[in-house]
């Protein structure tokens, strides 16, 4: 395993200055796709799409939209000419009042306005039956971190009341900076060119040019100093071009400008007793004075040379390979178009309308709806605000594998192009996203947001059984918005589904190719599968932080635990004679600091809820809300409370954080491990942990912020090899006395005149209660 320190590791001080510019329009990047979404019937929903990625050093400069050219909606993503824009402002301003000559651009993004301001422009009160606020002008507020290319600072402008001040943000900054994809390529380029890395490489039969390194951050290694950035590489022999280098595993290093140390695992044997035993006394680094290999005690093991390739024209070389030749076309088609309309970012589809955008800072986006005469409300603003990956082979130096796939790298810049017709099926409207680059030049990223409509089963149905009884289907329809990202080995895809009940779904697909390692040969594999010949895949975990920012019914919300539990009373009581009872114990969670954590309860059913007490349902009385259902999601960190991870990810903790929100002028709580993630060693003072600690924090009848921590533990198996077939992770949002009734009662059934019978004869036919969906 190889260490690699970046380019400006020794560089260490982070200065900051500020600069004020104005800059026409509205003002977002991307990283992570957003939506502000409005539904069904009398009721209004906004919700915020896919994974955001925090910023590094913060800059935050004051932007002034001029009259001749007004953002269609606050919300509005930067658009590639205001990120020249930017840059050329920022540049222009630290040519002039600072020693710099030369910046490098690591982000370039949107501070939205206050949520009060962005609900006033857009008429929405802040309580129920309430009047709107008077609307004030939004000042744009953009964020933009960059180095300064000579000198290695870390810089930081910030513009208030356009008074210039200068923060110092600390040398331990450094280290703590996004990766850009250019930056793990450079990785690659680093290892590849190592005297070392090709001497070892030749041993086992690998050329230079074969030589292939995923690069990682580096997790945690305190044998070296924390201003020094690092990136570990793992290193995979690559035959011929376009072949999966992951059927190549070798052993990994450690890099900067160049490669600092190179890690071997040591390698496991079988005792007597059949057991699994570690061929080294402890688990713990190997110190830098010494050997990593002698210290290993293990032998060089060549890569395995079999391929194990993914695509079609390379599997035409396999023998054993033959495309299944059975399968039939099936087309998606919608003779008279979508049912959706786009305004700009704005869609309306079946009673919703939402704003959607790929942004990188994530606030609230909100629009609304006056259906009724009854004004009813609910936000619902949801990303992924951070995620985890822990490896779980203890002995070193596996357990640097823990990647923060958002804070650590930046979702949304690693989205993929998507493809029509087989990322989206169907009729399909696209959106693009945009990042700004090292250069302070925009990036476009086409097709990045997939906009679609599928079908989803059956809605409802009932039939009535008896004699001459008739029956009425209506089938589903839902929404897709979603985004594919890209994170070296791995994908994910990243999928909102709206549907016409008033549920929103976030549903995250895992896929890609598993992190695998080399195995001797027969080596025991206690931490892992053997999922090929001499090839290892660790078991690991994803935690996923999915943060939840709601408006119900007003700005002001509580969360509401409820645990389904027996009656106490036992069998041949008076309360419980045939012992079946059971009831709904609600409790509502109060404050920050002894309510803000809280673990799922299996026994209990637990779940949670949304509401605002001042809005009750006409016959249940009980407050509207919306349900949080992931259950199917839920899982516990298997590392230990004090681990390397553990520290670092405390959101993992828990499955429910409850904060009170709090905005300031760099914008509301957002990422539960910190801002600054790579290569921190513990949890940070601006964190989820903290914040839950906080004791002036209520959190019943305040403007709350909830952070979900969901996801799946990975046993990997021979069927996830060499590409593995998706794995789903759910999240369900679900009206709760929020509607008068089945809001989809008003979804016509249909019968579609495209169906027919597979086969010719009579099992093609109808049923007996008549040809229709309705009868």
């Amino acid at each position: 395993m190889s260490l690699i320190s970046d380019t400006f590791s020794e560089r260490v001080p982070l200065q900051a200055t500020s600069c004020p510019f104005t800059l026409k329009g509205s003002v977002s990047t991307p990283s992570s796709l957003s939506a502000s979404i409005l539904p069904c019937s009398d009721r209004f929903i906004a919700i915020w799409l896919l994974p955001p990625s925090p910023a590094t050093a913060t800059t935050v400069y004051n932007v002034t939209p001029t009259p001749t050219k007004k953002f269609k909606h606050p919300l509005d993503p930067l658009t590639p000419d205001e990120i020249n824009a930017v840059s050329l402002a920022i540049r222009l301003y630290t040519t002039a009042n600072t020693p710099i000559k030369a910046v490098r651009f690591i982000t370039c993004t949107l501070i939205p306005p206050p949520k009060r301001a962005v609900l006033a422009t857009l008429g929405i009160p802040l309580i129920p039956g309430g009047q709107p606020e008077a609307p004030t002008p939004i000042v744009r507020k953009a964020e933009s971190d960059f180095l300064d290319v000579v000198n290695g600072f870390v810089v930081s402008h910030n513009n208030r009341d356009h008074t210039t001040t200068h923060r110092n943000i600390g040398s331990q900054r450094a280290q703590n900076l996004r990766f850009l994809p250019r930056k793990l390529a450079f990785c690659e380029h680093v290892v590849r060119r190592d005297a070392t890395v090709q001497a070892l490489a030749k041993e086992v039969g690998v050329l230079p040019e074969q030589i292939y390194a995923d690069g990682w951050a580096i997790g945690y290694d305190d044998r070296f100093p924390k201003h020094t950035r690092l990136q570990q590489a793992f290193v995979f022999a690559r035959y011929s071009e376009h072949e999966n280098l992951y059927a190549h595993p070798l052993s990994s290093t450690l890099s900067q400008e160049k490669v600092v140390q190179i890690d071997f695992p040591p390698t496991y044997k079988r005792a007597k007793d059949g057991s699994a035993e570690l061929g080294v006394s402890s688990t713990e680094p190997c110190p830098l004075s010494e050997d990593s290999f002698t210290e290993s005690k293990r032998e060089r093991i060549p890569p395995p040379v079999k391929s194990f390739d993914f695509l079609p024209d390379l599997l035409q070389s396999d023998p054993a390979h033959k495309p299944r030749d059975d399968i039939k076309p099936l087309h998606v088609l919608q003779p008279e178009g979508v049912s959706f309309t786009m305004d700009g970012n704005v869609l309306e589809w079946q009673k919703w309308k939402m704003h959607i955008a790929i942004a990188r800072v994530s606030r609230s986006r909100q629009l609304h709806t006056t259906t009724t005469a009854k004004f009813v409300l609910l936000c619902i603003v949801c990303q992924l605000a951070e995620m985890v990956v822990p490896y779980g082979a203890p002995e070193f130096p596996h357990p640097r594998k823990f990647a923060f796939d958002s804070g650590e790298y930046g979702m949304g810049t690693m989205a993929n192009e998507l493809s029509l017709g087989c990322d989206c099926l169907g009729q399909i409207h696209y959106l693009p996203g945009t990042y700004v680059t090292h250069s302070g030049t925009p990036f476009i990223i086409k097709n990045a947001i997939c906009i679609h409509e599928e079908d989803a089963g059956v809605l409802w149905k009932h039939t009535d059984y008896r004699p001459g009884g008739r029956h009425q289907t209506v089938r589903s329809r839902r929404l897709v918005v979603s985004m594919v990202c890209t994170l070296a080995n791995y994908e994910y895809i990243w999928n909102y589904h709206f549907y016409q009940d008033g549920n929103i779904e976030v549903e995250i697909r895992l896929t890609g190719i598993l992190q695998v390692y080399v195995a001797g040969q027969d080596e025991p594999n206690p931490y892992g599968t053997t999922i090929a010949p001499n090839i290892n895949a660790h078991n690991h975990q994803h935690l996923f932080s999915v943060r939840v920012d709601p408006m119900i019914d007003g700005l002001y919300n509580s969360v509401v635990e409820s645990d389904i539990v027996p009656l106490s009373a036992p069998t041949g009581s008076k309360e419980n004679f045939a012992g079946n009872g059971f009831v709904v114990k609600d409790k509502v969670l109060k404050s920050q600091v002894q309510d803000g954590a809280r673990d799922f309860d299996w026994a209990r059913e637990r779940r949670w809820r949304i509401t605002n007490g001042a809005r009750t349902h006409e016959s249940s009385g009980k407050a509207a809300s919306y349900a949080i259902m992931m259950k199917g999601g839920v899982l516990p960190l298997m590392a230990h409370t004090d681990s390397w991870v553990a520290r670092r990810a405390s959101f993992a903790h828990k499955t429910l954080w409850v904060v009170r929100d709090k905005e300031g002028v760099d914008g509301s709580r957002m990422w539960p491990s910190g801002k600054y993630v790579p290569q921190t060693r513990e949890e940070p003072e601006d964190s989820v942990g903290r914040w839950v600690k906080d004791g002036n924090g209520s959190i019943e009848n305040e403007d709350i912020v909830l952070y979900l921590t969901v996801g799946t533990t990975h046993i990997p198996r021979p069927e996830d090899w060499p590409v593995m077939p998706v794995e789903h992770v759910n999240l369900l949002f679900k009206p709760n006395n929020f509607f008068t009734k089945n809001p989809s009662m008003d979804v016509p059934g249909t019968n579609d005149p495209m169906s027919k019978p597979a086969f010719n004869g009579a099992n093609g036919a109808n049923g007996t209660n008549g040809a229709c969906c309705s009868h």
